[in-house]
C-alpha cells in the first residue's frame, strides 16, 4: 500500500494489527489480508499472486480496500486439493509453519503450503466465529474435510442372486461415512 494509506490509517487510530477487506466487485469476490509494507506508488497496492488468483484479479484491475477488524479465529476447517497432503509425515507441523505467513483466513480462499519442493493447495471451508478471522497469535482448532481428489469407496458388485429389488414390506437404507482428521 502507499505511504499515504499508513498516514491516513494512523490518524484514524485503527486497531492493530492492521487488517483489510479486499473486494473485487465485478467478480463478487471478497478476501482479507494484512499488509507487509507501505511502499507502493500512490494509487497502487501490491497483492501476492495467490491472492490475485483467489480474487479473480488481473494486473491493473481495480480492487476496493477497506480497513477491517476481524475476531481471532477459534476454528478452521481446511480441505486439501490432493490426498497426498495427508501423506506428509507431520502435516500439522507443516501447516503451522505455513500459516505463519498469513494474517487472516476467509471462507472460500485457497492457500498454498510449500513442502519438499511441492505446492499443496488447501481450501478454507469454514472459520469460526465469523466467515473471516485473524490468525495472528491465536490457537485455532483445525479440522480437515476430505481432499477434493478423494474418491468414495467403490460399492461391491451385486451378487448374482440379488435382483436389486427389495421385497414388499422392506426398506432399503444407505449409509455414508465421512472421515475427519
Amino acid at each position: 500500500m502507499p505511504p499515504s494509506a499508513l498516514h491516513r490509517l494512523a490518524s484514524l487510530h485503527v486497531e492493530y494489527p492492521m487488517l483489510f477487506e479486499l473486494t473485487n466487485a465485478p467478480a463478487e469476490r471478497i478476501s482479507h489480508c494484512g499488509v507487509l509494507e507501505f511502499v507502493a506508488d500512490e494509487g497502487l497496492i501490491y497483492v501476492p499472486y495467490w491472492m490475485m488468483e483467489n480474487m479473480l484479479l488481473q494486473e491493473g484491475d481495480i480492487v476496493q480496500v477497506k480497513n477491517a477488524s476481524l475476531p481471532k479465529g477459534t476454528y478452521v476447517k481446511l480441505q486439501p486439493h490432493a490426498n497426498d497432503f495427508l501423506d506428509i509425515s507431520n502435516p500439522k507441523a507443516i501447516l503451522e509453519t505455513a500459516l505463519r505467513n498469513y494474517s487472516c483466513l476467509t471462507i472460500g480462499d485457497t492457500i498454498m503450503v510449500p513442502y519438499n519442493n511441492k505446492k499443496y493447495y488447501i481450501n478454507i471451508v469454514e472459520t469460526k466465529p465469523t466467515p473471516a478471522v485473524s490468525i495472528i497469535e491465536t490457537d485455532c482448532e483445525v479440522d480437515f474435510a476430505p481432499p477434493l481428489d478423494c474418491k468414495e469407496p467403490e460399492k461391491p458388485a451385486p451378487s448374482l442372486r440379488s435382483n436389486n429389488i427389495a421385497p414388499k414390506g422392506f426398506s432399503l437404507f444407505f449409509f455414508f461415512s465421512f472421515f475427519s482428521l
